[in-house]
């Protein structure tokens, strides 16, 4: 199914390494398939403890089995425009996604567009479906560009499984495409962000809404959004600060018990103009709570949009600053994942 953004909602938590006694530091290997242009990704084995289901379906954010990051180089120069993940048993056979919490993919030398932190390359949730997008636009990757992943796992099936591997495998064109793409780049929009922390947020009873406002860097084109939005969410946003206006929204689609079960797209069109964002100019990210519980909901409240932004020229892409103490506090959190329990930048 064709994905409006490579930075898919990824499942992200404030979550917390097990005890080392219930933890492997899985290997990873990495082998490239030249003739399909892919590069294959498997991590493990990973033993991953049953953990029993929260109530009212809202995961306990210290209740996922986080692995170090493993990190690898990028091989080719091209660009990326898709993937898929396979969660695999020790005979090699196929696994529920849904152990599989969430997967992201870090582009240490790249830096978001809102936020300067290591770029999320791209990302996948319980929820997130494979991924490609047209051969007329692609991700723009480096030969050599330093990569990596991390996996959280949430075991729900009441027994242990032992040895369990997953399979990334991510397509590319190469640089002698013709035509030559249009340059794309992941663009995350949160609405509680908080750098080598937790994004997650009080819900209080009732209507609520969380919000926050950034100011571009660059003018360019979004061309397709999606997004994360825990339960009791209705909607999120994206609004012009200085008219008002509503630019774009997604919305969730619920079970019969009013959990979310995937979030809504909403594509600009990948060959025209896209929705227009300039530099300078001031957005807000929003979501909307419908809290019918009655309760407040502690941490129970996450939201942001995510989407592919074509930026008018890529060269003016705000650079890396190792020294910038955002990015540093970012480096940090990823380092010490799976090792301190520390949370970190999570995005959907």
């Amino acid at each position: 199914m064709l994905s409006p953004a490579l930075a898919l909602a990824l499942a992200a938590l404030s979550s917390h390494a097990l005890p080392d006694s219930n933890r492997i530091d899985p290997s990873a290997s990495v082998r490239i398939d030249s003739s399909r242009h892919e590069l294959v990704v498997t991590a493990g084995p990973f033993n991953l403890p049953n953990m029993p289901p929260s109530p009212d379906g809202i995961m306990d954010h210290g209740a996922a089995h986080d692995t170090p990051v493993h990190r690898f180089s990028w091989p080719v120069d091209g660009w990326l425009r898709g993937f898929r993940i396979e969660v695999l048993d020790a005979r090699g056979n196929p696994l529920p996604r849904s152990l599989m919490h969430h997967l992201v993919i870090l582009n240490y030398d790249r830096r978001q567009l809102v936020y300067s932190a290591a770029e999320r390359l791209f990302g996948a949730g319980t929820e997130t479906e494979d991924a490609s997008v047209p051969r007329s636009i692609g991700v723009p990757l480096k030969a050599n560009t330093n990569l990596g992943m991390y996996v959280a796992w949430h075991n729900e099936s009441g027994k242990e499984i032992v040895g369990v591997t997953l399979r990334l495998t991510m397509q590319w064109m190469p640089k002698s495409q013709n035509p030559r793409p249009i340059d794309v780049l992941p663009m995350y929009m949160d609405v509680n962000l908080t750098v080598g922390g937790t994004n997650t947020f009080d819900v209080p009873p009732g209507r609520s809404t969380k919000s926050y406002e950034f100011t571009l860097p660059v003018s360019g084109r979004l061309l397709g959004v999606s997004g994360h939005i825990h339960n009791y969410g209705e909607v999120v946003r994206l609004e012009d600060v200085e008219t008002g206006k509503v630019l774009t929204k997604v919305e969730p689609t619920l079970d019969d018990n009013g959990n979310v079960v995937k979030m809504g797209r909403e594509l600009f069109g990948v060959r025209g103009n896209g929705l227009r964002l300039r530099a300078g100019h001031r957005y807000r990210v929003v979501a909307e709570y419908n809290n019918t519980t009655g309760q407040t909901l502690h941490n129970g409240g996450m939201a942001h949009m995510v989407g592919l932004f074509a930026p008018d020229d890529v060269a003016k892409w705000p650079q890396v600053d190792p020294r910038d103490p955002i990015y540093e506090k970012d480096i940090m959190s990823l380092e010490m994942r799976g090792t301190s329990g520390m949370g970190e930048m999570h995005h959907h």
